[in-house]
């Protein structure tokens, strides 16, 4: 139950200094920077796991996650920019 409530508040940091970083934070809110954080988390921990590295704690999770998300915020953007 705990590790649920981490991820949660791990991953709604997370997303929240991804959108503050690629300056989405105005069109974001709460569930959405919660769910970009986790999702970022785990984007960025696969991408770590491609190069054979792990995650190495709780602050390098925490790394992670951001810039995880923020490689989601900005892949979204791609896909979702006016032409």
């Amino acid at each position: 139950m705990w590790e649920f409530l981490v991820w949660i508040v791990i991953g709604g940091l997370a997303g929240w200094i991804a959108s503050k970083i690629m300056g989405t934070d105005a069109q974001q809110g709460i569930l959405l920077n919660i769910v970009v954080g986790i999702v970022g988390g785990l984007l960025g921990g696969w991408i770590l796991g491609l190069f054979g590295l792990g995650s190495g704690g709780m602050i390098m999770s925490f790394i992670t996650a951001v810039l995880g998300a923020c490689l989601l915020l900005f892949l979204v953007g791609l896909v979702t920019r006016k032409r």
